[in-house]
């Protein structure tokens, strides 16, 4: 059994594929539920063609054979199912095509092995703020989402907002998506990209306009000074070469190989989906990551005795 701060921080995990949360996905989940009842009706035209060629009256099997059959059964009824469908899909899914508006919230995400590196942009479409594994969006807006990928092949799914979409080195791909009530809604890498693409999730929270407006002002602000072991902390990140692989706001630390860190503090889980964010996890993450998550790219700092780990973990929640 997960204790109660763990059912938090992974709220909306495993996500729910047939249960919509905003106009994107009904769309799609419409289209599932007209897809699955056609199947079923096939299924059955099928099973009883079947048993009426092994089983049927002599009459019925003598009628179920012959080049009529074939013309109507196996190549005008394909026809005009299959084309009957390709046109409602598309009229059902045309708003999932329909270019960005100037109302909408602009996120760039970046698909990392095995991790996601979230931009929010401004109505220029340049970057005001970074971020990792997390996307904060306001309850209402349409939010489209640039997608692209810095390594191998990935694919964004966040079932309950939109559909998904692959993101390929060196090409730019657009989804858009909308959350009708506030809450956390859990996502997943959906394409096979190694050996921890299993282990790569992500979060999208709805809040309400007001709380997304004061998340956003609050971000801005530079990082906090820390005091205390916390303090110690800080220096002990510097010290260790963290800022080299990690960014974090208005300090020295500017690396970008690994997720900014700028608002860990605040994040609901880490590993990238697959850890309630606690300072236990923390230590366990820094000290020995590959143990948590097999094949990620951040080494392990199982020299640092344990209080150096407590201390790192503490000044890292500190960065909300």
């Amino acid at each position: 059994m997960f204790s109660r701060s763990t059912e938090q921080a992974l709220a909306g995990w495993p996500p729910p594929v047939l249960d919509p949360a905003g106009p994107f996905a009904s769309s799609i989940t419409v289209l599932s539920w007209v897809l699955f009842a056609i199947g079923g009706v096939i299924l059955g035209l099928v099973l009883a063609a079947l048993w009426v060629a092994l089983a049927g009256p002599e009459r019925l099997r003598s009628r179920l054979g012959g080049t009529r059959v074939i013309w109507l059964a196996g190549i005008a009824l394909p026809v005009v199912v299959l084309t009957a469908l390709l046109i409602y899909g598309l009229t059902l899914t045309s708003m999932l095509r329909t270019p960005t508006q100037p109302s909408d919230i602009r996120v760039r995400v970046t698909g990392e092995m095995w991790w996601w590196r979230v931009a929010y942009l401004d109505q220029t479409g340049r970057v005001a703020m970074t971020d990792a594994n997390e996307i904060h969006i306001p309850v209402g807006r349409t939010v489209t989402v640039e997608l692209q990928s810095s390594d191998v092949i990935h694919s964004f799914w966040v079932p309950r907002l939109s559909g998904k979409i692959d993101m390929v080195p060196g090409r730019r791909n657009v989804l858009r998506m909308q959350a009708d009530a506030p809450g956390v809604y859990a996502g997943q890498c959906a394409e096979y990209c190694g050996g921890a693409h299993a282990l790569m999730g992500f979060m999208v929270v709805a809040h309400r306009p007001d709380d997304y407006a004061r998340l956003m002002a609050g971000r801005r602000r530079p990082a906090p000074v820390a005091g205390g072991e916390a303090a110690r902390g800080a220096q002990l990140f510097q010290s260790n070469g963290c800022g080299a692989c990690h960014r974090v706001a208005g300090t020295a630390a500017n690396g970008l190989a690994g997720p900014d860190l700028s608002h860990v503090g605040s994040r609901r889980t880490l590993g990238a989906g697959i850890l309630p964010n606690n300072r236990g996890t923390m230590i366990g993450w820094i000290g020995d990551p590959q143990s948590l998550k097999p094949g990620n790219r951040m080494p392990a700092y199982s020299m640092l005795p344990g209080r150096d780990l407590t201390a790192i973990a503490a000044y890292l929640e500190t960065l909300r």
